[in-house]
């Protein structure tokens, strides 16, 4: 079982031990540039959408919620994508920051994929997200100054025993990195981090071609 979410081994001496095993096939199979330009497309909207959180006014509540939503998505397509195909490159990046940095990082992280799986199904935007009506200040009128709620522990009784662990964990990690958290602080901590890996993943020759621009 792996024990990073999205992970195909549940170690990194299983992966080298598998790499070894099938390093001919490996050798042979040669990374499609529809993945490439696909992980370069998402860096982009991930990167324009947090931009836009910055602009957008805290007054204008349903377009706020929905960028809030638009960047949570994002964020995790992103990081699931760099661990599912890139995970020596995720790891390096990690590895170079400090051991603090790193658990605040994996634990952002797990707290927004948290806030994916349950946003919009189980609960609301209102019940994770936090208004700042009226602040005061340079940018308190913004909706990177609102902060994410504290919230009960979910009821997991319709999951099976391995998905309330992955679940649980999420949650903890939600509690003790997002919540009292600003929007702002959230998604920046990540997003240079993301887009550092992605930067760093070996790109093959024949998906140079520039990823496709983001309509709209």
């Amino acid at each position: 079982m792996p024990r990073r979410e999205h992970a195909r081994f549940c170690s990194v001496r299983c992966r080298v031990a598998w790499n070894r095993e099938n390093r001919e096939s490996r050798q042979q199979a040669a990374y499609p540039a529809a993945e490439v330009n696909a992980l370069q497309w998402s860096i982009t909207a991930m990167s324009d959408t947090i931009q836009r959180l910055a602009r957008v006014r805290a007054a204008d509540q349903p377009r706020a919620f929905a960028v809030v939503s638009e960047a949570v998505w994002w964020v995790t397509i992103v990081d699931a994508t760099l661990i599912r195909h890139h995970p020596e490159t995720y790891d390096a990046v990690l590895a170079a920051r400090t051991a603090p940095e790193r658990r605040l990082i994996e634990g952002t992280l797990a707290g927004l994929r948290f806030v994916r799986n349950r946003m919009g199904s189980q609960v609301d935007h209102v019940d994770f997200i936090r208004p700042r009506a009226h602040a005061q200040g340079p940018g308190g009128d913004r909706l990177t100054a609102w902060s994410w709620k504290s919230l009960p522990t979910p009821s997991m009784s319709s999951l099976p025993p391995s998905g309330r662990a992955w679940e649980l964990r999420r949650y903890r990690a939600y509690q003790a990195q997002l919540a009292g958290s600003s929007i702002g602080d959230t998604f920046g901590r990540v997003a240079g981090f993301l887009t550092v890996a992605a930067a760093s993943a070996p790109v093959p020759a024949d998906a140079a071609e520039p990823a496709p621009a983001r309509p709209g």
